[in-house]
């Protein structure tokens, strides 16, 4: 099981740090991404990580120089830093692990364990 946290109801410009944690088990050795879903809109890459703490990262171009992905293996924990955040970063945020652990794909299809979102609000 994933569970992520840190969302909450900021003004444009401001910055949050969302966390994934896995309870139960170690998922160190899985590539991880988060993605984001906004209301009658599909769910969307927003960045990944290969295994490695220090390792590859991915991000979608939407967020790109604005989110920083990172891991801490030894605390099993994946974060997501969000900084400038915009009114079109609304959305339900969610961390996954893929059905292939190495691989850090771009798409959400690829992911086979969730966790169960939180909520990223932004003002303008």
């Amino acid at each position: 099981q994933l569970q992520a946290c840190g969302g909450g109801l900021v003004q444009a410009g401001d910055s949050l740090r969302l966390s994934c944690a896995a309870s139960g088990w170690s998922f160190s050795s899985y590539a991880v991404g988060w993605f984001r879903q906004a209301p009658g809109k599909e769910r969307e890459f927003v960045a990944a990580i290969s295994w490695s703490s220090g390792g590859a990262t991915y991000y979608a171009d939407s967020v790109k120089g604005r989110f920083t992905i990172s891991r801490d293996n030894a605390k099993n924990t994946v974060y997501l830093q969000m900084n400038s955040l915009k009114p079109e970063d609304t959305a339900v945020y969610y961390c996954a692990a893929p059905r292939r652990r190495l691989v850090p794909s771009v798409t959400a299809n690829e992911y086979a364990f969730w966790g169960q979102g939180t909520q990223v609000t932004v003002s303008s």
